[in-house]
């Protein structure tokens, strides 16, 4: 047998399996214990992302200044995450205060991940009509009427 041969058909197996390996990598979603509702359900979203395409996710959690007072605050926040996050994410290291930061890191759920591919109900959206008889304008200055009406009766 050829070496030269022998050396080019190694190499095209080996080409052939890194095709198939997916590379994991770590992305991280920071929060403050004093987060808004909307930029909570934002990362989670994002986390949620992440963990779909297969990337572990690492959840920081950093505490300035008094803040360090109430790690409960932050404890309930992680909480939260893994509430919404529910059956996609597994934990693999639970929440952990390490200076002024608690972090977590949470992977995908292979499990999870292949029922939900396998549940996904098609929903169609339910077509709004509009009624053709009154332009907008007419409608607004019924409603202005109406409430009016009601304000004058409550006044009496």
């Amino acid at each position: 047998m050829d070496f030269g041969k022998f050396r080019y058909e190694e190499a095209q197996r080996l080409k052939e399996s890194r095709k198939k390996t997916v590379q994991i990598t770590m992305k991280e979603v920071k929060f403050k214990p004093k987060i808004a509702k909307g930029d909570f359900n934002t990362k989670v979203r994002r986390m949620l992302e992440f963990l779909n395409e297969g990337h572990k996710v690492k959840v920081t959690l950093q505490f300035r200044g008094r803040e360090m007072a109430h790690p409960e605050l932050g404890s309930k926040i992680l909480d939260a995450v893994i509430e919404q996050l529910g059956p996609i994410a597994k934990i693999d290291t639970s929440a952990r205060l390490e200076g002024r930061s608690m972090t977590m890191v949470l992977s995908p759920d292979k499990k999870a991940a292949k029922r939900s591919a396998s549940q996904k109900p098609a929903v169609a959206k339910p077509a709004v009509a509009k009624p053709a008889t009154q332009n907008s304008t007419e409608t607004e200055s019924s409603n202005a009427k109406d409430e009016n009406i009601e304000d004058s009766k409550k006044a009496v």
